[in-house]
């Protein structure tokens, strides 16, 4: 790989391409699908050259971009919207976490991985993968399996869903709901939704987010499944950030705040959209051949039959 040199450093082109992939993801002309495309080109061509950083960097722009999002949502349409949601993802969570551990033995899969798959799509992907390996005890391959099948799967779904949607025709209540129950990470489903519309993004959003509080009942309950019962799991903070946003947002009224509220939002959008071209750049060839079949066709079986069915009791009981 050529290098430059820059300030006594020497650069290489491969970082120079990186950098300023990232730095086009920060302007309006690049949208979440394209972020997402364009680093997973670079994954197979070129490289990421902060491969020992992505994890972490994803993880702290996703919660910063989902509080910042708050500033852009009223809190009691968020309420309402939640409530309409609720009954529906308690439902998708104990089909999907059911039917991910039946799949699993189906396959015969090693029981931690299956389980990590089956939560991840459960609740909120990557969060709860990540939630849950300590207190489950998964190894370093258990989790990084998981991880894959859940990103491979949220990079289809962003560039699936919002077509699947136009094609039939959904409402922004609709497809909101349908995004927030059946695209597995937050970054994805709130690219998803925002693309359609912004009122399936509000809905999307607190829905998702109301699902992601799951991981504390599941994880409490993957203590005594594994036998774990000193294990503390991870709760999301940026949760709690999220619904102080939306209360500054519907209650506080301070000359300029409403300015200063939508420069928030616009840099949460492009922190997003960041974060999934950082997504995309991670799944390389050789992530992408770690997976392994059988815990793939788990992670699609289990994903198929969510998408489905939670689409038609949608599209059946929600107008």
């Amino acid at each position: 790989m050529e290098k430059i040199h820059f300030l006594d450093r020497s650069i290489t082109t491969r970082e120079v391409i990186f950098v300023l992939a990232m730095a086009l993801c920060l302007t309006p002309f690049v949208t979440p699908p394209v972020a997402l495309v364009m680093g997973l080109a670079i994954a197979q061509w070129v490289g990421h050259p902060y491969i020992h950083l992505n994890h972490k960097a994803t993880h702290v722009l996703l919660q910063v971009a989902v509080v910042g999002l708050g500033f852009g949502m009223d809190i009691r349409s968020a309420i309402k919207a939640g409530g309409q949601g609720a009954l529906f993802t308690v439902v998708a969570i104990t089909g999907a976490l059911l039917t991910g551990v039946l799949l699993g033995r189906l396959f015969r899969l090693d029981k931690k991985t299956a389980y990590l798959v089956s939560a991840g799509t459960a609740i909120c992907g990557g969060s709860a993968i990540a939630a849950l390996s300590p207190v489950i005890r998964a190894g370093e391959k258990q989790v990084s399996v998981a991880i894959g099948i859940i990103f491979i799967l949220n990079s289809v779904a962003l560039l699936l869903f919002p077509a699947i949607g136009h094609l039939l025709h959904l409402s922004q209540t609709q497809f909101g709901l349908w995004s927030a129950i059946a695209i597995h990470d937050t970054s994805s489903v709130v690219g998803a939704a925002g693309k359609y519309g912004s009122q399936a993004l509000q809905i999307a959003t607190t829905v998702k987010l109301a699902r992601a509080l799951w991981i504390i009942p599941v994880a409490f309950l993957s203590t005594l499944i594994f036998k774990n019962k000193g294990a503390r799991p991870k709760i999301p903070w940026f949760i709690g950030g999220f619904v102080l946003a939306m209360v500054i947002h519907t209650y506080v009224l301070v000359p300029g705040l409403l300015t200063l509220e939508h420069y928030i939002v616009n840099a949460s959008h492009a922190s997003l959209t960041l974060t999934l071209f950082l997504i995309g750049s991670g799944l390389s060839k050789k992530v992408l051949l770690s997976v392994g079949v059988r815990p793939m066709l788990q992670g699609i079986i289990l994903w198929v039959i969510i998408s489905v069915v939670s689409l038609w009791v949608i599209i059946t009981m929600v107008h």
